[in-house]
C-alpha cells in the first residue's frame, strides 16, 4: 500500500488551498506535464510485480530508496542497486544490438552485394575488399530505409532518427518517462538501417535502449521525477559506454551531453556505476580490448606539433558547425516532401547507395574501420582525391540516412568524421609540415575528439571515450587544445537540440534557480510547530479521525516512545476497506517511502521534496524526534516576509569586509571590561564571543574576560591596527 502513488489525493474535490499551491508548484517545475502525471498510477502487471522487491528494498539493508543528498550513504546504496539494474540491461542490450547489426549486415550487404565494410582493428580486420554486385547498392539499402521507415512510423514515430536527442527531450521535457516499446523498435529498425549500409551510429540506439529501461524502473518503482531523469541519464551512460567499451566517456556523456554550458551532476554518480556494470557485461562477452586496437607508442613528439593541433581544433570546429547544419538542413528537406514518412528513408537509402557507386563507399555502414585505415601510413596508397572526400561524404551520406527518418545514431559518424578530417590535415602536411608525426593516428584520434566534443558539447566526455577507444591517454595533451579552439569556436551551435543552456533553464531545476532566496533560508526559519501525531500501533479509523480533525493530507506517525515512524497520507487511508477501518492498525500502512525534513534544509531543496512526494506538508524531525511540520504555504509564506526586508543568509563576505578571530590575554587592555566601557572602535564590530566551549552572542553589557576567543568583522584595509586594539605591541625599550 506503501508504494501506491502519493499525489492522486491532490486532486480530489475535498483537497483544500494549501494542495492547490503544491499542484501549482509541480506544474511550474515540469513545464510540459501535467501535474497529476508525476505520480499517476502505473497500471499493468509491471507494478505488481516489483512491488515485492520495492517492499524488500525498504525493510532489508535500511530505507535505501529515500536517498537524498548524492554525497550521502542513502544515496549511493540506493544507485548501487538501480545503476546495477540499468548497467545489466545496457550490457545486454548493447550484445544484442552489435549481433543484430553484424547479423543484417552479413544478410544485406554481404549476402545480397556481396560486400562487407572494414571493422576496427578491435572489432575484427579493417581490410578493404571488393564488391561483386555493386548494381544492387542502390536498391538495397533503399530496401534497408523502407522496412526502417515502415516499423518506425507505424508502431512508434517518436523513434524516427538519433535517439540520443530523444533521450535528452525525455529527461528534460518529459520527467524521464520513455514508451516500453520505443528500445525494441530502436533496436530494429536501426540494426536493419546499418546493416544495409546506412550511415549511422549505434551509440544512440545503444543508449535509448538502455535510458528506457531506466524510464520503465522509474515508473515501475515509482520513483520521483528527478530519480527518473537520473535513470535515464544514466541508461543513456551507460548504453553508450558499453557499447564502445569506454565506461569513464561514457558516464561523464550521460551527464555532460544535456546542456550546452553545464553538467547534470546530480547523474554522475550513477552514470559510473550502470556504466562500469554495463561495460563488464558487454566486454564478458565481446572481450574488453579498445575499439580502435591499443594505441601505446603514440605522443607528442614536438612542441611545434601543438600549433598543428590548434590549427586542427580550427578546421574541427568548422566542421562541427558544417556537420549540424547540412544535418538539419537535409532534415528539413525532407519533412517539407510530401510523400508518406516511412517512403523518406527508402529515397534517402538510395541516394545513399548512389554514393557507394561513386566510389565512396567510405560513407556506407558505421565507417569505424575507415577510421582505423585512417590512422595508418595505408592511408598514403589512397587517392589524395578520395581521402580529401570522405569527411564531406560521410556528412552527407549520415545526413540522407538519419535525417530521412532512418534510424540510428549521429554520435558515431560525427567521430569517424572529425577522424577523417584529422587524416586529411596530416595527408595534406605529410612531406611539407616540419615534425609532422610519421603516421596519422595522433591527428586521427585529437580529430575524433575535436570535432564531435565541439559540435556536442561534450568536451570532457569525447576526450575521454576516445582515450579509451584508443587505450592512448597521452594524446589528451594536445586533445584539449584542438577541442578548446573547436568548442570557442561553435559557440552555441550544436548537433542535439533538445540540449539546454544550463540547469537554470531545465524543468527540473526551474524551482531552485528561480528563487535565488529560498537557498539562504532554512526550513528552521519557516517551520511551525508539530500537529498531533497518531501512535503506529493505532487503527486507521483512528488516522481517518485526526487527519479529518487538523483538515490535513498527511498525518504524522510516532512509535511508542514517540519517535518518527513514517508518514500516511489521506489517499492511503481512504483505499483501506472501511470495514477494515477498526480493526487493522496503522503500522500496516508503514514504512512509508517519504523522508522527513530536517530544520538545516534550505528551503529551495524541501520545496523540491514535497513537490517531487507530492505532498502539501511533511513534519520536521531531530534525532527521530519530530519538532515541527513544514507545509507549502508556511514556505511561501516566509519567503514573502523576507523579500522585502531583503535577509539573506550569507555565505560570503565582501572584499572590503575581513573576518578574524583573536584571543584575549590578561594584559589586554578591554579584558575586564564591557563592551560599553571598551570604547572600541566603530569600524569594528564583535559578533561572537567563545568562552569555555560555548558561544556568546554579545551585547553592549557582555563583559569581556580573558582567554575569550572573539569573532570580529572589521574594515579588510584596516586590519593589522585593529588588531593591535586587543592586543597592543610590547615596547621593546621599556
Amino acid at each position: 500500500m506503501a508504494w501506491e502513488p502519493l499525489a492522486a489525493d491532490l486532486a480530489r474535490p475535498s483537497a483544500r488551498h494549501t494542495c492547490h499551491n503544491v499542484r501549482t508548484l509541480k506544474v511550474e517545475q515540469n513545464s510540459r506535464e501535467p501535474a497529476h502525471s508525476v505520480a499517476s498510477p502505473t497500471p499493468g502487471r509491471a507494478l505488481a510485480a516489483v512491488r515485492p522487491l520495492a517492499k524488500w528494498l525498504r525493510w532489508t539493508g535500511g530505507p535505501l530508496l529515500r536517498g537524498s543528498g548524492f554525497e550521502s550513504s542513502r544515496y549511493l546504496g540506493k544507485w548501487l542497486l538501480l545503476g546495477t539494474c540499468i548497467g545489466l540491461v545496457a550490457g545486454l542490450g548493447a550484445i544484442v544490438f552489435y549481433l543484430a547489426i553484424a547479423w543484417s549486415t552479413q544478410f544485406f550487404l554481404g549476402g545480397l552485394v556481396g560486400y562487407l565494410p572494414p571493422s576496427p582493428s578491435g572489432e575484427g580486420s579493417p581490410v578493404i575488399v571488393g564488391m561483386d554486385r555493386p548494381w544492387l547498392l542502390p536498391l538495397v539499402v533503399g530496401l534497408g530505409g523502407l522496412l526502417s521507415g515502415l516499423i518506425v512510423f507505424n508502431l512508434a514515430p517518436e523513434a524516427e532518427g538519433h535517439g540520443t536527442d530523444a533521450a535528452i527531450a525525455a529527461i528534460h521535457h518529459h520527467p524521464g518517462r520513455v514508451r516500453a516499446r520505443i528500445p525494441p523498435i530502436k533496436l530494429i529498425a536501426s540494426a536493419i538501417t546499418i546493416g544495409s549500409g546506412g550511415s549511422g551510429g549505434r551509440e544512440g540506439p545503444s543508449a535509448q535502449i538502455s535510458a528506457g529501461f531506466g524510464s520503465l524502473l522509474g515508473q515501475w518503482l515509482n520513483l520521483t521525477p528527478l530519480d527518473r531523469r537520473i535513470a535515464v541519464a544514466a541508461g543513456m551512460g551507460a548504453g553508450i559506454g558499453a557499447i564502445f567499451r569506454a565506461p569513464l566517456g561514457g558516464a561523464l556523456m550521460g551527464a555532460e551531453i544535456l546542456y550546452l554550458h553545464d553538467l547534470e551532476v546530480e547523474a554522475l554518480i550513477p552514470a559510473l556505476i550502470a556504466s562500469i556494470v554495463g561495460y563488464t557485461v558487454y566486454g564478458a562477452y565481446f572481450g574488453y580490448a579498445p575499439i580502435f586496437g591499443a594505441q601505446p607508442d603514440l605522443s607528442l613528439g614536438a612542441p611545434i606539433q601543438l600549433l598543428y593541433y590548434a590549427v586542427l581544433g580550427i578546421v574541427a570546429g568548422l566542421g562541427g558547425i558544417l556537420y549540424a547544419r547540412v544535418f538539419y538542413g537535409t532534415t528539413g528537406l525532407f519533412h517539407r516532401l510530401h510523400v508518406p514518412l516511412w517512403v523518406k528513408p527508402a529515397l534517402g537509402g538510395v541516394l545513399v547507395g548512389c554514393m557507394g557507386l561513386l566510389m565512396l563507399i567510405c560513407a556506407l555502414h558505421m565507417g569505424y574501420g575507415w577510421a582505423q585505415i585512417s590512422m595508418s601510413t595505408d592511408l598514403l596508397g589512397l587517392p589524395l582525391w578520395m581521402v580529401v572526400l570522405l569527411p564531406f561524404a560521410k556528412i552527407l551520406s549520415t545526413s540522407l540516412s538519419i535525417g530521412s527518418g532512418g534510424s540510428g545514431g549521429i554520435f558515431g559518424p560525427g567521430m569517424v568524421i572529425g577522424g577523417m578530417l584529422g587524416a586529411t590535415f596530416w595527408r595534406l602536411g605529410y612531406g611539407t609540415l616540419p615534425d609532422l608525426p610519421q603516421t596519422p593516428a595522433p591527428f586521427v584520434i585529437v580529430g575524433m575528439m575535436a570535432l564531435f566534443g565541439g559540435i556536442a558539447h561534450a568536451p570532457l566526455a569525447v576526450m575521454l571515450m576516445v582515450a579509451e577507444m584508443t587505450g592512448n591517454l597521452s594524446m589528451l595533451a594536445p586533445a584539449m587544445i584542438a577541442v578548446g579552439v573547436s568548442t570557442a569556436l561553435v559557440g552555441d551551435n550544436t548537433i542535439y537540440r533538445s540540449q539546454l543552456p544550463n540547469r537554470a533553464s531545465a524543468p527540473a531545476h526551474r524551482v531552485h534557480f528561480a528563487f535565488p532566496l529560498l537557498s539562504s533560508l532554512l526550513v528552521r526559519d519557516a517551520m511551525q510547530p508539530p500537529r498531533v501525531p497518531v501512535r503506529r500501533t493505532a487503527s486507521i479509523r483512528k488516522a481517518q479521525t485526526v487527519i479529518a480533525e487538523q483538515s490535513a493530507m498527511v498525518v504524522c506517525v510516532v512509535d511508542e516512545r514517540d519517535r518518527f515512524a513514517g508518514v500516511v497520507t489521506r489517499a492511503q487511508l481512504e483505499a483501506t476497506p472501511r470495514a477494515d477501518g477498526a480493526t487493522v492498525r496503522l503500522e500496516s500502512l508503514l514504512p512509508s517511502s517519504i523522508d522527513p525534513l530536517t530544520p538545516e534544509q534550505s528551503l529551495d531543496d524541501a520545496l523540491q521534496h514535497l513537490a517531487d512526494r507530492g505532498v502539501p506538508w511533511l513534519p520536521v524531525v531531530v534525532s527521530d524526534h519530530v519538532v515541527g511540520g513544514l507545509g507549502v504555504r508556511d514556505a511561501v509564506r516566509t519567503y514573502k516576509n523576507t523579500l522585502p526586508r531583503s535577509v539573506r543568509r550569507t555565505r560570503a563576505l565582501p572584499e572590503e569586509t575581513s573576518l578574524f578571530d583573536v584571543q584575549l590575554r590578561a594584559s589586554s587592555p578591554v579584558a575586564g571590561r564591557t563592551l560599553r566601557d571598551a570604547a572600541l572602535p566603530g569600524s569594528l564590530l564583535v559578533v561572537a564571543i567563545r568562552r569555555d566551549g560555548e558561544t556568546i552572542f554579545p551585547n553592549a553589557n557582555t563583559r569581556l574576560q580573558a582567554g575569550d576567543v572573539l569573532t570580529v568583522v572589521a574594515e579588510a584595509a584596516r586590519e593589522t591596527g585593529l588588531k593591535q586594539v586587543f592586543d597592543p605591541p610590547v615596547d621593546s625599550d621599556a
